[in-house]
């Protein structure tokens, strides 16, 4: 297959990321949002510079940086604060409108097209989690509902303009760069918002801080941004709809979310959502022939 490499890093990506939301609710039993933002980005920099270390000079320009500070810093702030205040199951969930923001975006700047399948794909799945967050309970709320669909708009633009930036760059180098700018943003709020975090009490929310930074953060973005550097923005956004997929069940399996026949009905429909939404690629390439073939039967 075509960019099996970049697919295969993408469905990594996706899956990893599928922990995040969990490991976040956890970390903040230690952490406020804003010192989960600094500090993940103040470990994820660093190890990402040195494996990139070749590529950095090209790396750092006043887009990349920019685009760090504003795609991973403030996304992050506003998704941990909204975490803070929501249950996993909906965090995660809201996070499968990801694709179809990417989708509008990449349309609105002429960067591809969609295919009308791939929108009822898009269509299904936010139905999908229509139905899953109707569960409420958990700890979700609205407001926090709504600071994590906004960290998802402001991810969404960030997916769609990527492509140019890590185009002819190292991957790893891009992002350790956007990772160095996005804790320069997060670090002043951590630091106004009430000085320097508490010891922490328990072992286990710093255990599931050091696998975010590690699982969650560096491997994740790595293997994304490699995949998202080889297909188009609108395929590599659909794979961001494992991380809610697999988030939700976290959510319901370790974290007791209200789950009910609706919830299930609507992650069936997520996953078939996700399932036609994914076929775009085949079927640019099989439709010029079934028309081939449809016309060589009307002849016949």
């Amino acid at each position: 297959m075509k960019n099996r490499d970049a697919i295969l890093a993408l469905i990594a990506a996706g899956s990893l990321w599928g922990v995040t939301v969990a490991l976040s609710k956890l970390s903040l039993r230690w952490l406020d949002p804003s010192w989960l933002s600094a500090m993940r980005f103040l470990v994820a920099a660093p190890i990402l510079a040195v494996f990139g270390r070749r590529g950095l000079r090209e790396a750092l320009t006043p887009r990349v940086l920019g685009s760090g500070a504003l795609g991973y810093g403030a996304v992050l702030l506003l998704q941990n604060a909204g975490i803070e205040h929501t249950s996993v199951s909906h965090a995660a969930i809201i996070v499968g409108a990801l694709p179809v923001v990417v989708a509008l975006v990449a349309a609105g700047l002429g960067k591809g097209t969609t295919s009308l399948l791939t929108w009822l794909g898009y269509v299904v799945a936010l139905a999908g989690i229509m139905l899953v967050a109707k569960g409420g309970g958990g700890g979700a709320t609205v407001s926090g509902d709504m600071l994590v669909f906004g960290s998802v708009v402001m991810s969404g633009i960030f997916i769609a303009l990527q492509p140019s930036l890590l185009k002819g760059r190292d991957a790893a180098a891009v992002t350790a760069v956007q990772f160095a700018a996005a804790a320069g943003i997060s670090l002043p709020v951590a630091l106004l918002g009430g000085g320097l975090p508490h010891a922490p009490a328990a072992s286990g929310p710093v255990l599931a801080f050091v696998a975010l930074a590690l699982a969650g953060t560096v491997l994740p973005f790595w293997l994304f941004a490699y995949g998202q550097a080889r297909v188009a923005a609108q395929l590599a956004g659909a794979f961001v709809n494992l991380e809610p997929l697999v988030g939700a069940l976290l959510g319901w399996v370790a974290f007791s979310n209200p789950v009910g026949p609706v919830q299930i009905f609507g992650a069936v429909a997520l996953v078939a959502g996700i399932l036609v939404s994914l076929l775009q690629p085949d079927l640019n390439v099989s439709l010029p022939l079934l028309r081939r073939a449809i016309a060589a039967a009307q002849r016949s």
